[in-house]
């Protein structure tokens, strides 16, 4: 986590060519600001909580039609120690798979939720990708079938988590009724057009989710699914947040984030970390390929990626509005207290 992440104490006394001598540093008026907001953002910011059993996950996979024919995808699922608070879908981003989304999985299943976390396409021919390449919104329309059927047991997805319960020897978890969607990168994009599907054609299960989490998102070069998804939300009361990153190449200079503060009209919709790395939401999951070509996850960050997260997931499930996840403009103006270093996004 770089040192601008954090306020810094001032220096009251230093050794000058060999004299010493104590030298009063004032802060700056601003440098005394910050301090005094980050010290009222420690009242009421919530710290971990207690300790919880390990996330146990089981590797599976997942049948996904894509034009005349199917994808086995790989799926993993990661299942909570008692029983879940929800489903919580976890998308990757582009060029990325399952296993670089493993950490932020494993931290919602050890809050609590039931996680699936699926592999997506980067390449297909017949446009079955997690980006649009062209058209992609026929798959991204068999993605949002899985989650209305979900709670079918004949269904793909229930399918899916009894295979891979069974392949591990474990009693099948029955499968929750209420939904959360989390993605990073070209994954924010999926998640978005998938709720905007759910909206306009699965009316139940539009009614079962409970929010989405956009992790840095990025808009397709092609189409306008990001443009079509938000439009269609933001008519709807449905919570959409982000933790977005600095512009860069990686997210395509902000261009996700530039369009959820242009088409969704909110008060508030995230964060911006001011020092954050794009691979910041991949965490410890992350590989040298990722990191070499968008930057090395920063601690400082991950944890606040995490932090935000899950919290607004909680709060997503609990109707809720946690001190310390939005900003406070009573005791601390402008500040997200539970990352004083992040910068809120306004609508534009």
């Amino acid at each position: 986590m770089h040192d601008s992440m954090f306020h810094r104490m001032p220096r009251w006394s230093r050794i000058r060519a060999g004299k010493t001598r104590t030298t009063a540093h004032f802060p700056s008026a601003s440098a005394t600001v910050l301090t005094i907001l980050v010290t009222a953002c420690t009242v009421g910011v919530l710290g971990p909580g207690p300790a919880a059993a390990d996330p146990v996950r089981l590797p599976g996979t997942v049948d996904i039609p894509c034009a005349g024919g199917t994808l086995n995808q790989s799926a993993d699922w990661y299942l909570p120690s008692g029983q879940p608070r929800g489903l919580v879908w976890v998308q990757h981003g582009f060029a990325r798979s399952n296993d670089n989304v493993a950490a932020l999985a494993e931290t919602l299943s050890t809050a609590g939720y039931l996680v699936f976390a699926p592999s997506l396409p980067f390449l297909n021919l017949d446009g079955c990708t997690l980006q649009n390449l062209g058209s992609n919104t026929p798959f991204l329309d068999h993605i949002a079938d899985l989650f209305a059927t979900a709670a079918d047991p004949t269904g793909v997805l229930a399918q899916s988590l009894a295979a891979a319960a069974t392949h591990a020897g474990r009693p099948i978890p029955e499968m929750p009724g209420l939904l959360a969607f989390i993605g990073h990168s070209a994954g924010a994009e999926a998640v978005e057009y998938v709720a905007h599907r759910l909206h306009s054609t699965y009316p139940t299960t539009w009614q079962n989710l409970r929010g989405l989490v956009l992790l840095d998102p990025v808009k397709s070069f092609l189409g306008d699914n990001t443009d079509r998804a938000l439009t269609d939300l933001d008519a709807t009361d449905l919570p959409v947040l982000a933790v977005s990153g600095p512009p860069s190449l990686c997210n395509n200079f902000g261009s996700g984030t530039t369009a959820l503060q242009t088409l969704l009209h909110r008060p508030f919709l995230g964060v911006r970390l001011p020092a954050g790395e794009h691979t910041d939401a991949e965490g410890t999951s992350s590989d040298a390929l990722g990191e070499l070509l968008c930057g090395v996850p920063q601690a400082g960050n991950v944890d606040a990626v995490q932090r935000l997260t899950t919290g607004w997931t909680d709060d997503f499930f609990t109707g809720a509005r946690t001190t310390g996840y939005y900003p406070d403009d009573v005791r601390a103006p402008g500040l997200v207290c539970a990352m004083p270093g992040a910068q809120p996004l306004p609508a534009t």
